[in-house]
């Protein structure tokens, strides 16, 4: 069962672990990634995820990867800001790049999981959310219910593809090896709340410095997904990332409407059932 139904952060027992370690996740600090992509390198080696066909750049950003897909669980996004620079004159126009490392959010209210009509996605005791690549049978339907457009079905199999918290990985008691990997810190791998308390502590040490535009994404549990198992700060808005202000996940009101749909069936019913014995 899908963590809609249960405790924000005990998405694991919900799902049916009884006993399970506390809920890991990812907090992003973009405020010191430096867009190196070892995370990506990391990543794409150790999942044995194939590299890009072409590595050009693509024209619009230091960047050679885009987006999320099938073949890029992890993407570091490059986005270069006009901004005015105080040097002690009047100001003058300088740049400033704001790099991210973007990945799957392993929602606390997952919309792929309640899609999956085969069970191929499922949660797993460390509260992240798989793709078994043996069941999936490539219907696309997690696709189209991931609120960030995460999911992608591989060309060729057509499976579905995402990251998977490098859940081999955890079971080794090893970390994630795009956060292993990174030089400065920039993704840090713990418990979740643990990394909540330490991204608070450091928004506002920004917030101290002059740096007002720094602000979480994703660890807020009353929002449209119940909050993420990877969540970042951001130093200016989301869309700038190219992130969703307002994600909601697309089932979020499915237990609502069904009964919904149940009572309008029911009072159908019992209409039609008048009627018929109405005209004896």
């Amino acid at each position: 069962m899908n963590s809609l139904f249960g405790p924000l952060d005990d998405v694991a027992g919900d799902a049916g672990h009884v006993e399970h370690p506390p809920r890991v996740g990812f907090f992003t600090d973009t405020s010191v990634c430096i867009g190196c992509k070892a995370c990506e390198v990391a990543c794409k080696q150790w999942n044995g995820v194939p590299a890009a066909e072409h590595l050009d750049l693509l024209g619009m950003s230091h960047d050679n990867t885009g987006a999320l897909g099938a073949n890029a669980w992890r993407h570091v996004a490059f986005v270069e800001q006009s901004k005015p620079v105080d040097l002690g004159m009047p100001a003058v126009d300088g740049l400033r790049w704001l790099m991210a490392s973007d990945v799957c959010k392993h929602c606390t209210h997952a919309g792929c999981l309640d899609v999956c009509p085969t069970g191929a996605l499922f949660r797993t005791e460390f509260g992240s959310v798989v793709v078994q690549q043996d069941i999936c049978n490539g219907c696309g339907y997690c696709v189209s219910a991931c609120p960030y457009g995460v999911i992608e079905r591989r060309p060729g199999d057509g499976r579905a593809q995402k990251c998977t918290l490098c859940y081999d990985r955890l079971h080794g008691g090893l970390e994630p090896a795009c956060a292993k990997a990174c030089p400065t810190e920039s993704i840090q791998f713990g418990e979740l709340d643990e990394l909540r308390d330490r991204a608070a502590a450091r928004v506002a040490t920004l917030h101290e410095r002059g740096e007002t535009g720094a602000r979480l994404y994703g660890a807020d549990e009353h929002d449209g997904v119940g909050g993420n198992g990877a969540f970042f700060l951001l130093l200016d808005e989301p869309e700038v990332y190219g992130l969703p202000p307002d994600p909601v996940v697309p089932t979020r009101d499915a237990v609502r409407m069904w009964k919904f749909v149940g009572a309008a069936a029911g009072a159908f019913l019992a209409a039609a059932v008048g009627s018929f014995l109405g005209r004896r």
